[in-house]
Formats: C-alpha cells, sequence, structure tokens
C-alpha cells in the first residue's frame, strides 16, 4: 500500500462523503479508492469511517486523522516541490473556481500563456455562479465576488469592481429613461438571485457612506450572470453589472447606462483558499498569476 496515496484517498472521500465522488474525483475507480481506505484502515487498526448505503462519515478516530492528514499531504507536496527551480515542473491537479463573467472575460483569454509556462499541470476549472464548498468539493482556491461572510478560510483580496445601471436602447423605447428613483416606479428589473426561491434585493445604491435598496418589480428572475445580461439585452428590463462586463455592450451601444448617480456599491473581489500551513507550489503559482492578471481587470 502507498501510504500517501491512500491518505490522499481517504481525505478525497472525507472530505466529500461520498466514495463514488472521491473516484470522480481522483480519476480513478471507485473499488481502487475503497480498497486504499481499507488498506489504510487495517494498517492503522481503527475505522475511520462509518458507511451506510445512503452516506459515509468521519468516526472520531477518523476526524482526528483527517486533520493530520491534510498538513502531511500538504508538507508532503511541498518537500516534492522544494528544489523544482524549473516553473515547468510544476505537475499535479489543481482545481479552481469562479463565476461565468470572470472566467469568460479575464481567465480564459490569457490561460493558454499560463498553461505553456506550466505543461505539466492539470487544471480543472468549474465555472458556476453558486458558492461551491472549498473542502468538500475539493477545490484548491476560489474567485469570490462580493461580501465573503463568515468563513474559516483565507482570503486575497483582489480589488473591486465598479458596477453600473444599464438598460437596452429597445427598453428604453418602450418605457422612457429614468431620471431619478421616483421614476423607477414606472419600470421594471430583471431580478438576479444565486438560488432560485430567494428574495431579490431589488436596486441597490451606494450613498457614499453606505448602501440603501428599493424594491422594484420584475418579471423575470435569474440565476445566471450570464442570462441576467443577456435578458436586458433583450430589454426585459434594467439591470445592475460590474462595469467591466458591461463596457464592451455599452461602447458599442447595445447597453446605455442609467442613473449614473445611484450606481450600486463597487463589488470587493478576492481569492479564498483552504486554512492550510503549507499550500503547495502550484497553487501558489496559480494564485500569483491570477493576482497579477486581475491588476488590469479589478479597481
Amino acid at each position: 500500500m502507498d501510504r500517501l496515496q491512500a491518505m490522499q484517498a481517504y481525505v478525497r472521500v472525507a472530505e466529500l462523503a461520498s466514495f463514488t465522488r472521491a473516484a470522480e474525483s481522483l480519476g480513478q475507480p471507485k473499488a481502487s479508492v475503497s480498497l486504499l481506505v481499507q488498506q489504510l484502515e487495517a494498517h492503522l487498526g481503527t475505522r475511520l469511517l462509518h458507511r451506510t448505503t445512503r452516506k459515509v462519515q468521519m468516526t472520531q478516530d477518523g476526524l482526528a486523522f483527517y486533520e493530520r492528514c491534510k498538513d502531511l499531504l500538504a508538507d508532503a507536496d511541498e518537500v516534492e516541490s522544494m528544489f523544482q527551480r524549473d516553473a515547468g515542473q510544476l505537475s499535479g491537479r489543481l482545481r479552481v473556481d469562479m463565476g461565468q463573467a470572470l472566467a469568460r472575460e479575464l481567465v480564459l483569454p490569457r490561460l493558454a500563456e499560463f498553461l505553456r509556462l506550466h505543461p505539466r499541470l492539470e487544471l480543472e476549472l468549474s465555472c458556476t455562479d453558486r458558492r461551491v464548498d472549498l473542502v468538500r468539493e475539493g477545490f484548491d482556491c476560489v474567485v469570490r465576488v462580493g461580501p465573503l461572510g463568515d468563513s474559516s478560510h483565507i482570503a486575497r483580496p483582489l480589488g473591486q469592481l465598479s458596477q453600473v445601471n444599464c438598460a437596452s436602447p429597445a427598453y428604453l423605447a418602450a418605457y422612457g429613461t429614468p431620471h431619478s428613483l421616483a421614476d423607477l416606479a414606472a419600470h421594471r428589473l430583471v431580478h438576479y438571485v444565486p438560488s432560485l426561491g430567494m428574495k431579490p434585493s431589488g436596486w441597490e445604491w451606494f450613498d457614499g457612506e453606505r448602501s440603501h435598496s428599493l424594491a422594484i418589480p420584475g418579471s423575470l428572475t435569474v440565476n445566471s450572470t450570464d442570462a441576467y445580461s443577456q435578458a436586458c439585452l433583450n430589454g426585459l428590463g434594467l439591470i445592475q453589472v460590474p462595469l467591466s462586463g458591461a463596457w464592451q455592450h455599452l461602447a458599442a451601444g447595445r447597453l446605455v447606462e442609467v442613473l449614473p448617480q445611484f450606481r450600486p456599491a463597487p463589488l470587493p473581489v478576492a481569492l479564498l483558499y483552504p486554512h492550510r500551513r503549507n499550500l503547495s507550489k502550484r497553487v501558489q503559482v496559480f494564485m500569483d498569476w491570477l493576482t497579477q492578471l486581475a491588476g488590469d481587470y479589478v479597481r
């Protein structure tokens, strides 16, 4: 039994609470992952996981072992890379999550350059608007736009995204251009929520000290940033979006800024990664590259 490999398998099963999902994330057959964990338990002389037909859960011994495993695996990864002076020697799997717009506008246009520098890296890029669970879903780092809230993870601020209020020329031709907050009573929003069923925040604006919100009706609610922008382009209502993602539409006349005196507060952007004593070299290199890249995108 390769003990490091067995510990890696155990950590993924413990984090995902599933042998099937752990095997998928490791790119191994489920039977192989199950055998590694069984061999590890036999070697340690204790049961690490409670297994039922519905779920997998760590025992008390399993929880204590999991915490030590994370440090040991991070140390092993660091030791393996400490003499790799050639950046092209970086290898292994890197799992990252970010929003669709950020991936499309910032990362994907430059990603080929990064992968050319590090040809042995295997990058898994998740592009979703929902907030993933870093630990349970096995992400090395994620990019978060908006308030972070309470978190046990480490945050590296990247800057802020200015926001604008937009409408399409077709919408303004049909409903007129609002010039004051009172005018919004005759208008409609396209609502965005991270998960359908949540209450939309309404029209938001920042007075220089604090944010305000005004309930505005809307006939459409979406949970995708791409659908949000596309709905506005098709004349379905007003939206409030980062300027970095809207400026090309504004410059081309496909969108028009409205109520510039009532813009929402800028959105903070941060890299978030699990609290670990030692980060692997490949994660550090990717985060440094992304931080440099974000310098031209956020302020």
